[in-house]
C-alpha cells in the first residue's frame, strides 16, 4: 500500500522550515503524512498503538488487508523522513498541549475507537467483549506486542450487521471457538456489511439468526452463561432510512453462550474531552470541520473516521491526502478562512 506518491525515497526536497503533527497513524493519518513530506515539511505522527496503521495493521483480518503491503508503505515514510513515535497515546502520554505549542499545524486523524454498549443487562459481565477491542487484542498477541493471549471456546454469539461482526465470526473461530452464532436485528438486506458477507458466513459454516436482538445477558458467578434475546419484524423506516426493527411480543428465548462480542458500532475518539482547545465537536461526537478539513481552531485540522464517523478505508485514506494538502496551502499562505 503506497502512501506517498508525490516523491519516492532518494528524491532531492527542499524543506520547508514548518513542523506538522499528525495525531493517529491509520489510513487518514498515513496518507497525509505522504503527501506532507513530499512538500518538505517536517511530519510527526503520534499514534497508541506499537506500529504505524491502525485500523489496516490491528482492526482488520489478513484475508482483507494484507500486512506486508501496509508495512512497505509505512517503511517508504520512514525512510522518506516521516517519524513515528509510537505506543504515545496523545493526552495520556502526551499533551495536546504540547503539540499546540511545538508544532505550526496539527492534523487529528484518530479515527473512531470507542464502542457503542447495547444497554441492556449483563452487558458488564465476565464474557461479554466488545468485538473491536477484541480484533485489537487478538492481533496484538497474533504479532507479538502482547503476552495475553486471546482464547475462546465453545459457542461465541456475535451481536451486529458490520463488517466489524462479520470479521469478529471469523477471528472468534481462529482463537478457538467451536460454534460462532451472529445476531442481526434487521434482515441481510439491510445489513452494513452487506448480503454477500452474510452468504458467505453461512457458506464457512456459521449460524445467522436474522430480526434478532439480545435484552439480557445471564451470568453464574459473574461469568456469562445465558443470552436472551427476542425475535424481531421490520416495520416503518427509520431515520437510517431502513425499516425499523420492532420486536416481537413473547417471542424470547435463551441460548446458551461462553462469550458475546458485541459490534454495534463505534464512536468518534478526539484527543481530548468535549469542546477543549476551542475545537467544536458535533453531537456525534465528531471533530466538526469546512470543506478543506480545517477544525474551529487556527491550524488544527482533522481528517478521516473522527471527521465522518465509521467509514471504509478508501475514503478515510483519500481525506487525509486532501487534509495535507489544506495544511500545506495555510502552512505557505498563513490564510485561514472557513469554507463552507
Amino acid at each position: 500500500m503506497k502512501f506517498a506518491r508525490r516523491c519516492r525515497p532518494g528524491d532531492k526536497i527542499q524543506p520547508s522550515g514548518y513542523k506538522v503533527a499528525i495525531i493517529g497513524a491509520g489510513p487518514a493519518g498515513l496518507g497525509a503524512a505522504g503527501e506532507l513530506i513530499c512538500y518538505g515539511h517536517e511530519v510527526h505522527v503520534y499514534d497508541m498503538l506499537p506500529e504505524p496503521g491502525g485500523l489496516l495493521i490491528f482492526g482488520i483480518p489478513e484475508f482483507r488487508i494484507p500486512k506486508n503491503g501496509v508495512r512497505r508503505g509505512v517503511k517508504e515514510l520512514v525512510e522518506l523522513g516521516v517519524n513515528f513515535h509510537l505506543n504515545t497515546k496523545v493526552g495520556v502520554d502526551i499533551e495536546f498541549d504540547e503539540i499546540l505549542r511545538e508544532f505550526d499545524a496539527i492534523l487529528i486523524a484518530t479515527g473512531t475507537w470507542k464502542s457503542r454498549r447495547l444497554k441492556v443487562p449483563g452487558e458488564d459481565l465476565q464474557g461479554v467483549y466488545h468485538a473491536l477491542e477484541f480484533i485489537v487484542d487478538y492481533h496484538l498477541y497474533k504479532y507479538g506486542y502482547s503476552s495475553e493471549e486471546v482464547r475462546l471456546s465453545d459457542r461465541v454469539i456475535v451481536i451486529g450487521g458490520g463488517l466489524t461482526a462479520v470479521d469478529a465470526c471469523y477471528l472468534a473461530r481462529e482463537a478457538g471457538a467451536d460454534e460462532v452464532f451472529i445476531f442481526y436485528r434487521r434482515t441481510r438486506e439491510f445489513a452494513p456489511a452487506g448480503v454477500r458477507e452474510f452468504n458467505k458466513l453461512e457458506e464457512n459454516g456459521f449460524k445467522i439468526y436474522e430480526l434478532t436482538q439480545p435484552i439480557e445477558f445471564i451470568g453464574e458467578d459473574g461469568k456469562l452463561r445465558y443470552v436472551k434475546a427476542i425475535r424481531m419484524k421490520l416495520g416503518e423506516k427509520d431515520s437510517s432510512g431502513r425499516p425499523k426493527p420492532v420486536p416481537i411480543e413473547n417471542s424470547d428465548f435463551t441460548i446458551e453462550a461462553s462469550a458475546v462480542l458485541v459490534a454495534a458500532g463505534e464512536i468518534a475518539t478526539p484527543p481530548f474531552i468535549d469542546e477543549k482547545y476551542g475545537i467544536e465537536l458535533t453531537k456525534w461526537n465528531t471533530i466538526k470541520t469546512d470543506k478543506e478539513y480545517k477544525t474551529t481552531r487556527k491550524g488544527v485540522f482533522a481528517a478521516g473516521d473522527v471527521v465522518t464517523g465509521p467509514s471504509l478505508i478508501g475514503p478515510a485514506l483519500a481525506s487525509g491526502k486532501k487534509a495535507a494538502l489544506s495544511i500545506h496551502k495555510y502552512l505557505t499562505t498563513k490564510e485561514w478562512k472557513w469554507v463552507e
